[in-house]
């Protein structure tokens, strides 16, 4: 027990309490330059040798590796703070006076404490701070050398990345397809990648020569290449975007980004811009077309195979007479089996199919009844008062046929939306399978 904190404070502040409790602490630095400080481990054997041999009790020890950087993002800090505030403990064992803070913030809230009695006493392993002028001001004084170096850290590190992308060196790990040097002297040079290089610049040559879309690309590079990134990761479809879309690869970058500043790279670079600038203008028009066109049936059914979604492609086929005849066709999007093998069947067959559906299906099972049967009624009354027909309204019994043959008239005459509406109230699931609709059980 320590017994040795009884004195008067001459400036005329409270006696320190004859009894203090100690909270371990010890936090992990997370700054690049403090790389040669104590692990926690050795920190906490180098405070309980130090409380042994000064005879200080110990009621509990925290760690923490978050940064002090920034006021109140450490848990543990915070937990320490409220037991405080709860009279757990009156004193803080730790290594240092930057463990406990780097920032303005958590450093007035430590002073705070020992301005209203709770905090007695923080103990380095060779300092001490106790609840008297001097001795909080000194705090105050490492604490914001500390502050001042993380901000001068910070200045420094932003000059220097402003001095690298100047002479045309990438500041942060190289982007897939080139290779960090490892070679001090060369030091943010990069190379090409050996194995991935070529398979990027083939990427963008496939795109701009024979109109691989993103899809096509994904398919061919995870089925056919097995490629995988420096990470052992197949590239996903937003990475394949990604690295089209990228001035990087024909020798310029932006830093930082969005601010409109360019660069011309030091490296070699690994296409041509006007290889770049094609496959960039081709994914453009790819991506019009998409968000412009859409089909009647698709995302309606399922494989009946692998259970992936339904797709459409249009396909032109050059008669004699100079002109030329269009094609939908719809088959499996193979989005969960490559190799899956379900046909494909032109819209005419497909629609066929829905009819015969429609006729194996109870007519309650369509979600949107209700509606077709009012535009029924509609068309009988506009039959009867526009165009002077004598037939009387046909009795209920009849209305389920007329409703079917109704639906029946939508998916081979009606509008995108209104086929689309009618199958996307159908409450029963429907299958494809090999030219033929099934309705799951």
């Amino acid at each position: 027990m320590q017994q040795g904190l009884t004195q008067q404070v001459k400036s005329g502040v409270p006696a320190v309490p004859l009894r203090v409790k100690y909270c371990l602490y010890a936090r992990k630095s997370t700054e690049s330059e403090e790389r040669q400080v104590l692990s926690i481990d050795s920190q906490i054997k180098e405070m309980l040798q130090m409380a042994e041999k000064e005879n200080l009790e110990i009621v509990t020890m925290k760690r923490e590796s978050h940064s002090a950087k920034e006021t109140g993002q450490r848990p543990v800090f915070n937990e320490i703070i409220e037991e405080i505030k709860l009279g757990k403990f009156n004193g803080i064992l730790t290594w240092a006076p930057d463990r406990i803070s780097r920032n303005a913030g958590d450093l007035g809230k430590i002073v705070d404490l020992m301005d209203a009695g709770l905090l007695a006493e923080i103990r380095t392993y060779g300092q001490r701070f106790t609840n008297s002028p001097s001795e909080k001001f000194l705090l105050m004084i490492l604490g914001s050398q500390a502050k001042l170096e993380n901000d001068n850290r910070g200045v420094n590190v932003k000059r220097g990345l402003r001095a690298r992308v100047e002479m045309g060196l990438w500041p942060m790990l190289a982007p897939l397809g080139y290779l960090n040097q490892r070679i001090m002297d060369k030091k943010c040079q990069m190379i090409i990648d050996p194995v991935r290089g070529p398979v990027i610049k083939r990427m963008f040559e496939r795109v701009a020569h024979e109109n691989y879309s993103g899809r096509k690309l994904f398919n061919w590079l995870k089925f056919e290449l097995n490629f995988y990134t420096r990470g052992n990761k197949p590239l996903t479809l937003s990475g394949i975007y990604r690295i089209l879309d990228n001035p990087f690869y024909y020798g310029m970058f932006e830093y930082p980004k969005n601010s409109g500043n360019w660069y011309q790279v030091k490296h070699k670079a690994l296409i041509s811009q006007e290889l770049f600038e094609k496959a960039k203008a081709f994914l453009k028009r790819d991506q019009i077309v998409k968000q412009n066109k859409e089909f009647a049936f698709t995302r309606l059914f399922t494989c009946g195979y692998c259970e992936s979604g339904v797709c459409a492609e249009e396909k032109w086929k050059a008669l004699k007479d100079g002109t030329s005849a269009h094609y939908i066709y719809y088959g499996c999007n193979r989005s969960k089996d490559r190799n899956c093998k379900n046909k494909y069947i032109r819209e005419e067959e497909l629609i066929g199919e829905l009819i015969k559906i429609l006729d194996q299906l109870n007519i309650n099972e369509l979600g949107m009844r209700n509606k077709l049967e009012d535009e029924i009624k509609r068309f009988n009354i506009f039959q009867r008062s526009v165009l002077g027909s004598k037939d009387k309204e046909k009795v209920k019994t009849d209305l389920d046929a007329d409703i079917r043959n109704y639906a029946k008239y939508l998916l081979k005459e009606g509008s995108l939306t209104e086929k689309r509406e009618l199958l996307g109230n159908l409450r029963s699931r429907i299958l494809y399978k090999d030219k033929i609709l099934t309705l799951a059980e």
